[in-house]
Parts: C-alpha cells; structure tokens; sequence
C-alpha cells in the first residue's frame, strides 16, 4: 500500500512520552487560520512510500527512541485522512513492539475504531467548542470530529488534550469553561495542554501566495497561556 509522507522528525520531544520518531502525513482537508504547516495541505504532494518502507525507516532509530520509552508518532497534515495506510503502519509498529501515538485534529476519513485498536495514545487537538467557531476557524464540520470522539469513547485509548489559544477567539473564561465541558465529555485523558497562538508560520504562506487570516492577531505569551491552563483546571 502507498502512502503520501511529508517529512519526518528522528528525535521529537514534544510529540508523545520519550523521544519519538515523528512522521508527518500529507494531506489535510481542514485549513486552520493559525496553521503553521499549509505545506502539508496539498494531497498530491508528499513522497510515495510503501508501510513496509516506512517501518525499515522507523527500525533505524528504534535503539533511540525505545531507550526513552519513546516510539512513533503519526502527525501531519492529517494523518487520518490515509486511513488504509495508517491503520498498516500501525500494525507493523506494534508488530515490532514500537508504542504509537496519533496526534490529530479527529478530523479523517473513518475507520476510526480500527485505527484506535493499534493506537497506544491519542493527542487531539480540540479546535473549537461549538459548531459555528469550529467552521470559521478551520472550515470544516465538528459532527466529523464528534465521529471520532464517539470512537475514542468506545476505545480504551490514553489521551492527551490539546488546545490552541488565539487571542480574541479562544482565550475567554466563558469558551474556556465550555472547553472543559468537552473535555469532561472524554474518558482516559492523562494531560491537558493550551498551546499560545503564535506566527511562526507565517513566511510560508508568503511564499506560497497563500493569504493569511490572522495578520492582525499578536502572538500570545506563554506565561498567559499557562494562566490560562491553571484557570482551565480549576472552572
């Protein structure tokens, strides 16, 4: 089976437990207002590879990352919109004794419960609380990632929350207690994390020719973003 791959990382530390071999999918059909990666838009891009290439590479590093209790990590792009490809990598990972992780939007194209049966963690970035701000700041539809959300419930699947906040659009007390009604909706969840918006990305989209939504939105301070998780935990 053929897969479309961005690009890899051989040593992520912010991607999942230890250090991770991070693979990044191409292909996203969200197009978030603070994506920093609207390289991995495009489906038709991205280099070809076969599961069983993929996994040689991934056994490379696997005296690295297994020493951390580390592992692999599908991210993207989406790494749900390849299901079929996805659901054999994973299976050649767990073949191989290798602890995987998903970091997601929950936003693909099904075969949910089947991905989750060989997934070890899920790190999913909730975009919005509601219906009406999930589709103004990424275009997309919240029942797809209500879909996903029913199967995590189903499976028995450790979980990482993450959230990005946009100054103006996600960082008021009143969307923060909605937020953590979402969560509350989740089982198994082990870590919560808000994520301060940031510009990073923006060259790309210069580059690209590709106008970008938020120009006039400053880039939040880690330390509000960390006032803000404190207050996230006790709403």
């Amino acid at each position: 089976m053929i897969g479309k791959i961005h690009s890899y990382e051989s040593m992520g530390l912010v991607d999942g437990p230890g250090i991770r071999f991070v693979v990044f999918f191409q292909g996203c059909k969200l197009r978030c207002a603070y994506c920093h990666n609207p390289d991995t838009w495009d489906f038709n891009k991205g280099e070809e590879v076969t599961e069983n290439e993929l996994i040689k590479k991934v056994l490379r590093f696997k005296p690295y990352f297994q020493k951390s209790d580390g592992g692999v990590t599908c991210s993207g792009g989406e790494p749900l919109m390849q299901p079929e490809f996805l659901i054999e990598f994973l299976k050649l990972c767990k073949k191989n004794g290798i602890h995987t992780a998903i970091d997601t939007a929950g936003f693909g194209k099904g075969l949910y419960e089947e991905i989750l049966k060989y997934t070890d963690l899920v790190i999913l970035d909730v975009k919005h609380v509601n219906g009406i701000g999930y589709k103004k700041l990424t275009g997309g539809n919240i029942k797809e990632f209500e879909t996903f959300q029913k199967a995590l419930l189903k499976a028995n699947v450790k979980l990482w929350i993450r959230h990005v906040v946009v100054p103006g659009i996600t960082d008021s007390k009143e969307h923060l207690y909605k937020l953590k009604k979402v969560i509350k909706g989740f089982k198994n969840v082990e870590k919560i994390e808000l994520l301060p918006y940031h510009s990073l990305g923006v060259s790309k989209y210069k580059t690209m020719g590709i106008s970008y939504n938020l120009d006039m939105v400053k880039p939040m301070s880690k330390e509000r973003a960390m006032e803000l998780e404190e207050y996230l935990k006790i709403v």
